[in-house]
């Protein structure tokens, strides 16, 4: 399992190539440039089989957005929406507002999803994994997965939870028991039993830099 910390989330396919990882999305070609006797070069060309992970978890606050839960002050509701571009694809929800404050996806995870929806990457899923400070910050976040839209009309909460896992909520979500603050200790076991993924299958994307969730 990787650990990405992040201080923003890119695109899945953007980052698996930008750090050269032993898990990378599809399948491309490499040219590589050789140096050769005479001083001058040539490139051979190598066609790479890429795997896929077949879990893919994002942490949420201050990576899959651009908030943190525990600083929102009330649950946003359907009247609560921001509507925008969601990347070229059309108007749809692009925020939604906590008391004063708006709550919005970040450009990489858009992309990301926007990706998935698309079914660019054949037999991955998606979860969450997120230590939310309070009760509050948790109800918080599950409300804002359920109206932020990846597209118009399909919501962050029906790609993941009705499309990936058929309605199931495996998302670890908060701190409160049987979760606690450590997510290797609690939401990765739990993850991995709800959806019967190895660990070495799932791929993580988180902004900490101040501990190892992995």
């Amino acid at each position: 399992m990787k650990l990405f910390r992040n201080q923003f989330t890119l695109s899945v396919a953007f980052i698996l190539k930008l750090c050269s990882l032993s898990i990378i999305i599809d399948s491309y070609t490499v040219a590589f440039h050789t140096p050769s006797l005479s001083g001058g070069s040539y490139s051979t060309t190598s066609s790479v089989k890429m795997a896929i992970p077949e879990l893919l978890v994002y942490d949420m606050d201050a990576c899959l957005w651009d908030q943190e839960m525990y600083e929102m002050p009330k649950i946003p509701t359907e009247k609560d929406v921001v509507m925008g571009d969601l990347n070229g694809r059309g108007e749809g929800v692009v925020g939604v507002l906590s008391g004063g404050h708006q709550i919005s996806l970040h450009r990489g995870s858009i992309i990301g999803l926007q990706e998935h929806a698309d079914d660019k990457y054949p037999g991955m899923k998606v979860a969450f994994a997120s230590s939310a400070d309070t009760p509050l910050a948790e109800k918080i976040g599950r409300a804002t997965l359920k109206i932020l839209e990846v597209l118009p009309g399909l919501t962050v909460w029906d790609l993941v939870v009705n499309r990936d896992w058929k309605g199931v909520d495996v998302n670890q979500i908060g701190r409160q028991p049987p979760l606690s603050s450590n997510k290797a200790r609690s939401h990765f076991p739990r993850l991995k039993e709800a959806t019967g993924i190895r660990f070495d299958r799932m791929l993580f994307f988180d902004d900490c830099n101040w501990g190892d969730h992995c």
